[in-house]
C-alpha cells in the first residue's frame, strides 16, 4: 500500500511556545504514531496515523505542558500520499496572532535545580527552558521567535543550540534559551562602577548591610532592602517619598509561612507559573513600616533564577516594591534606571538583556470565591478571555477602559484580550504607556478595530482619545456609563450569555459618570449587557473641594454627620480641620458636587475613627485600614427603610454613640455588615421577584475580602456572579464597555 489513512489534527489555543510539539512528539513515540506536527498560523497541525490513533486523540488535551491551554481539538480524515515511517517535528509555516502569545512564567522546578547543581548553568541567572521564563516582557513582534526577542544579539553557543534542536531535549524551541557562554550578563555597579566579584553575593552583603538595591527583574526595576530592618524600610520610604503605602515582598515559601498565613489556595497560587503578589494575613513578626496599618502582607516566591539566587545567600524576607518615581511608571532600562533611581538606590544589580514592555507584578487575594485578580501584570498579560454565548460574531472592538488602573480592551475572533495594568493615565509618562501599549497590542495581535468603545466622562483621558481616533478614522464609538461596564465585565467574566436575562448588579466605587451627569459610586442596578436602570442608590453627598474630597477622608466624614443632623460631632472629631469653609462652600453650591460613592462613605467611616488624618497618602488608605481594623461579628448598622435610596443617616447615628460606647473594631465591623446587609437585601427582593436572574458584585470596593464575604452570606440561596481573572476595579472596566459596545451592536 503506497499510503496510508489517518487523522488531520487542528489543536487551537496557547499551543505555540510552551512545549507542545515535543509533547505531541513524545506522546507519539509512546503509542507507536507516525505522521508529523508543526506550528503555523492557526495554532499546531498533527497529521497522524497507527492503530492508536484514539488514545493519541485523547491524550492531546490531557498532561500539558505547564504552560500550554488547549481550547479545542478538531480532526478530519487524511489521506498520505506516502506511508510514514517515523513522526517528524517539521518546520513552522506563516504565522498568525490567533496562536496567542504566551506570559512570562516563573522558574521551572528543573531549572531552579539547575542553577543550584553542577553543570554549565550552575549559579546562572537567565537559566529557563520551555517550561519557565521570560516570553511577553522580551517579545517585539510575531511570530515568537528568538530574532522577534530581545535575545537576537545573544547568538547561541553550540551546546545551547543543540539542546534548541533536539525534540527529546526541555529546551528544544526555547526562545530565550542561553548559558554562560552565549547569553546575557550579570553585574553589581555603585557609583557608576561595577564592583568587580560574585554580584549576587556582594547584593546579598549590602541588603544585610542596610543598603537599598535597585535590581532589574522581568518587567521592569525593584527596589528592594531587608524587609527585617526598620532602619532600611525607614530609608526607603524616605527616599522615595513614599509614607504609608506597603511594600511588596519576596521569600522563599518557607520563609513566608514564617511571617504569614499561607492556606492551601493561597501556595497554589504563590506557586503558579504566574507567580503573582497575593495578599496573605499577616503574623506580628516584622517591622509595621512594611505595611503601615494593614493587617496582611503582599508576598511573592521567587521567580526568575536571579531572585532564586539571591534568595540563596539572603533568604529574606526582601522588599521587592517597583523601581519608580511616586506616581511614574516601573523604569526598565539600565540608563533610565541610573538616572531616576539614583538618589534611591545604593546599587544596581543589572544585566544587558532589554525588556520590551514595562510589566507590574500582579495582585492577587483569596476570597470565599477563590482567587481575584486586583492587578493584572507580569504572568498573566496577554493571556485571552472567551466570549460568553451569543458573542460569537462580535466585531473587533478597541475599549479604552477608565482613568485609573488604565487597561485597554480588545475583542477578536471570539476572545478579549485585557491588557496589562498601566497606571492612572493623569501621570504623562503614563499616558505615553498607555499609547505605547495601544500601539503594541494591536500590531501584535493584528488588531484593527471596526468599532471604538470608551467612558461616559468626558474629562478621561482615555475618553478624549477615543473621540478624537473615532472623529479622524470614522470608527463608530460607543460610550458606556462606568458602572453599567463594572457589571457587564463581570457578566462577560462569567461567560452570562448575551440573552441570559437582567441581574441585579450591586455596583461599590469610588465615583464614576452617571447619565444623569452626577457622579455615582454606590449603585443598584437591574440590567445586562444592552442596558440597565438604577434599582437603587446610596443616598448622595456633597464632595467638598471635589478631588480633595477623594484625599482627605475628614471632608467625607463632616458632611455625612452634618447630613446625620450631628454636626457638633464633626466639630469635635475635627478641631483643626476648615469646617466653616467647606460648609460655606457646601451651602453656595461651589466645587461640591453631589455624589453616590460607597469609596468616601469608606472615607468618611474611617475619618470618624482617625485612622488616617489628615490625608490619605496613597489611593484606598482609608478603606484598607478600615477592613484592617474590623474585628469579629457586630449587628449591622441600620441604612433607611427606602428600597430605592439607602440611606447612611441611621447609621452614623448609631456610629456616633458608638465612638463613647463600642472599640473601634466592633464599629468598623458593624459598618461592613450594615452596608453588605443595605444592598443585598434590595437584591435579593430583586431576585425572588422574577426581576433578576442573579446578582453580580463588581467594583473597586469588592477588593474587600470582608465586604465580600458578608455581602454573599447576606445572598446566600441566590446565583452569584463574582470576579476572579478580572480585577473588579477600573482594571476591568475596559473588558464591560467591549461587551456593552458589542451588545448594542448586535
Amino acid at each position: 500500500m503506497n499510503g496510508a489513512t489517518g487523522l488531520r489534527i487542528r489543536v487551537r489555543g496557547r499551543v505555540q511556545g510552551v512545549g507542545f510539539r515535543p509533547f505531541v512528539w513524545h506522546l507519539a513515540q509512546r503509542l507507536g504514531i507516525v505522521g508529523e506536527v508543526k506550528n503555523d498560523a492557526e495554532g499546531v497541525l498533527i497529521l497522524a496515523a497507527g492503530p492508536a490513533l484514539p488514545d493519541f486523540e485523547a491524550a492531546l488535551s490531557d498532561d500539558l505542558p505547564p504552560l500550554a491551554k488547549v481550547t479545542s481539538v478538531e480532526s478530519t480524515p487524511h489521506r498520505f500520499a506516502a506511508r510514514p515511517t517515523g513522526f517528524l517535528i517539521v518546520p513552522s509555516t506563516g504565522h498568525g496572532a490567533e496562536t496567542g502569545v504566551v506570559p512570562d512564567a516563573a522558574t521551572c522546578t528543573d531549572c531552579a535545580a539547575e542553577i543550584r547543581g553542577p553543570g554549565r548553568r550552575q549559579g546562572y541567572a537567565f537559566t529557563n527552558c520551555t517550561n519557565c521564563g521570560p516570553r511577553f516582557s522580551i517579545l517585539r513582534s510575531l511570530p515568537y521567535d528568538r530574532a522577534a526577542t530581545t535575545m537576537a544579539e545573544f547568538e547561541m553557543c553550540p551546546a545551547c543550540r543543540a539542546e534548541y534542536e533536539d525534540p527529546a531535549d526541555r529546551r528544544f524551541h526555547a526562545q530565550p534559551i542561553a548559558c554562560p557562554a552565549c547569553g546575557p550578563r550579570l553585574w553589581l555597579e555603585a557609583g557608576g562602577e561595577e564592583v568587580p566579584g560574585d554580584p549576587v553575593a556582594e547584593a546579598a552583603r549590602r541588603l544585610r548591610a542596610g543598603q537599598i538595591l535597585a535590581i532589574k527583574g522581568l518587567g521592569g526595576f525593584h527596589l528592594a532592602c531587608d524587609a527585617t530592618s526598620a532602619d532600611a524600610l525607614a530609608t526607603l520610604r524616605a527616599r522615595k517619598r513614599r509614607p504609608g503605602k506597603p511594600f511588596a515582598l519576596m521569600a522563599s515559601l518557607p520563609v513566608v509561612r514564617v511571617h504569614a498565613h499561607v492556606p492551601p489556595a493561597a501556595e497554589a497560587l504563590l506557586a503558579s507559573p504566574a507567580a503573582p503578589i497575593v495578599l496573605l494575613d499577616a503574623h506580628d513578626a516584622l517591622p509595621k513600616a512594611v505595611a503601615p496599618g494593614l493587617s496582611t502582607l503582599g508576598f511573592m516566591l521567587p521567580h526568575t533564577p536571579l531572585h532564586h539566587l539571591l534568595l540563596n545567600q539572603f533568604p529574606g524576607p526582601v522588599v521587592m516594591t517597583s523601581g519608580n518615581l511616586s506616581g511614574e511608571p516601573q523604569v526598565t532600562g539600565n540608563a533610565e534606571a541610573r538616572a531616576k533611581l539614583g538618589h534611591i538606590a545604593d546599587a544596581f544589580l543589572m544585566h544587558d538583556r532589554e525588556i520590551a514592555r514595562k510589566l507590574d507584578d500582579g495582585v492577587e487575594r483569596i476570597t470565599p470565591r477563590g482567587p481575584v485578580t486586583l492587578r493584572r501584570g507580569r504572568g498573566r498579560a496577554p493571556s485571552t478571555l472567551p466570549l460568553p454565548p451569543g458573542f460569537e460574531a462580535a466585531p473587533r472592538i478597541l475599549a479604552v477602559g477608565g482613568q485609573i488602573k488604565s487597561a485597554p480592551c480588545l475583542l477578536k475572533s471570539g476572545e478579549a484580550l485585557l491588557s496589562h495594568h498601566l497606571g492612572d493615565l493623569d501621570d504623562p509618562l503614563a499616558w505615553a504607556e498607555f499609547l505605547a501599549a495601544e500601539a503594541d497590542y494591536a500590531a501584535i495581535f493584528e488588531h484593527l478595530p471596526e468599532a471604538l468603545a470608551c467612558d461616559l466622562h468626558p474629562g478621561y483621558r482615555a475618553t478624549r482619545h477615543a473621540e478624537t481616533r473615532g472623529k479622524a478614522t470614522g470608527l463608530p464609538l460607543v460610550h458606556v456609563q462606568h458602572h453599567h461596564a463594572h457589571l457587564a465585565a463581570c457578566l462577560g467574566e462569567n461567560l452570562w450569555p448575551l440573552d441570559g436575562g437582567p441581574v441585579a448588579g450591586i455596583v461599590l466605587d469610588g465615583t464614576g459618570l452617571g447619565p444623569d451627569g452626577t457622579s455615582w459610586g454606590g449603585e443598584l442596578l437591574l440590567g445586562d449587557y444592552r442596558g440597565f436602570t438604577r434599582a437603587a442608590q446610596l443616598a448622595p453627598a456633597p464632595l467638598p473641594g471635589g478631588d480633595a474630597a477623594s484625599r482627605e477622608p475628614w471632608r467625607n466624614a463632616l458632611v455625612r454627620l452634618d447630613a446625620a443632623g450631628l454636626p457638633e460631632v464633626a466639630d469635635r472629631l475635627f478641631p483643626d480641620a476648615p469646617r466653616a469653609a467647606v460648609r460655606a462652600a457646601i451651602a453656595a453650591g461651589v466645587n461640591a458636587p453631589a455624589a453616590s460613592s460607597a469609596g468616601r462613605l469608606f472615607d468618611a467611616v474611617a475619618a470618624c475613627l482617625w485612622l488616617c488624618p489628615p490625608a490619605q497618602s496613597y489611593e484606598g488608605e482609608a478603606a484598607m485600614r478600615l477592613e484592617t481594623l474590623a474585628e469579629g461579628r457586630a449587628d449591622p448598622y441600620p441604612m433607611g427603610e427606602d428600597p430605592r435610596r439607602i440611606d447612611p443617616a441611621p447609621m452614623f447615628r448609631a456610629l456616633a454613640h458608638d465612638l463613647d460606647a463600642e472599640s473601634p473594631g466592633a464599629i468598623a465591623a458593624r459598618f461592613h455588615a450594615g452596608l453588605a446587609e443595605a444592598f443585598a437585601v434590595r437584591a435579593r427582593r430583586l431576585v425572588e421577584t422574577g426581576a433578576a436572574r442573579a446578582v453580580a458584585l463588581s467594583g473597586g470596593c469588592f477588593q474587600n475580602a470582608r465586604l465580600l464575604e458578608l455581602t454573599l452570606a447576606a445572598l446566600d440561596g441566590l446565583p452569584v456572579l463574582t470576579h476572579g481573572a478580572v480585577p473588579p476595579n477600573d482594571g476591568g472596566l475596559a473588558l464591560g464597555q467591549a461587551l456593552v459596545a458589542a451588545a448594542k451592536g448586535s
